[in-house]
């Protein structure tokens, strides 16, 4: 944990990962099975967070690597391979209300320099308008058709668009061999606990919502 941070962003931001859960929920319905593997994952995260190991940045390959190619690959691998049956559009898309109170902690974080402030909605980073955004898409695209669905997958491919920049942007701006931005005030908050469940959770959900999305509008 990051000492000079106010105990209550550590706190909103772990109640937003709580409502990622829950949306989780809602979309999977996930057995035993796949909720026992998902608190693992989580509590792993934790725990390597919070011993400090994805603070030593000077290795090769990075271990910030751990927290996100497992899941990454996880995701393509449920998209295109496994081939999971098809999902509640309406709850696919509620998945993406959870940017807005990241984006708010995010920028919570830049007030406190840890990290930098084109992470945030002041700076490069426009991914809060698909948050707000997506609550129209089900209400006027899913439910009500007045928006059709060609434009329903626009939305998606500018949401995965929104969502790749700030991803690029997080890594690049990270302490590490490959970071290229923001060295004065670099990435380092999401390397801790609780904020490593961002890239090592929330930013999955969000990016399987999107492929899922797009796959099974693309078959209408």
């Amino acid at each position: 944990m990051i000492e000079e941070l106010p105990p209550f962003i550590a706190f909103l931001f772990t109640l937003t990962t709580l409502y990622a859960v829950w949306l989780f929920k809602k979309a999977f319905r996930p057995n035993q099975s796949t909720w026992l593997a998902l608190f693992a994952w989580l509590a792993i995260q934790a725990s390597l967070a919070y011993s400090g190991f994805y603070q030593d940045t000077t290795t090769l390959p990075p271990k910030f690597a751990l927290a996100i190619l497992p899941p990454f690959l996880f995701v393509l691998y449920l998209v295109y391979i496994k081939k999971d049956g098809n999902h509640s559009l309406e709850n696919l898309h509620w998945i993406h209300t959870v940017r807005i109170p990241v984006e708010i902690v995010l920028w919570l974080l830049a007030s406190y320099e840890t990290i930098p402030k084109l992470m945030t909605f002041e700076g490069r980073n426009f991914d809060i308008i698909a948050g707000f955004t997506a609550p129209l898409i089900i209400l006027y695209g899913l439910r009500k058709t007045i928006i059709d669905s060609q434009r329903v997958l626009l939305w998606n491919f500018i949401g995965l668009f929104l969502l790749a920049n700030i991803v690029i942007t997080a890594i690049l701006s990270a302490p590490s061999p490959f970071q290229k931005l923001a060295f004065e005030t670099p990435n380092v908050a999401v390397l801790t606990f609780p904020f490593i469940w961002l890239p090592s959770f929330i930013v999955p959900l969000v990016l399987f919502s999107h492929l899922m999305s797009i796959k099974q509008l693309m078959k209408k």
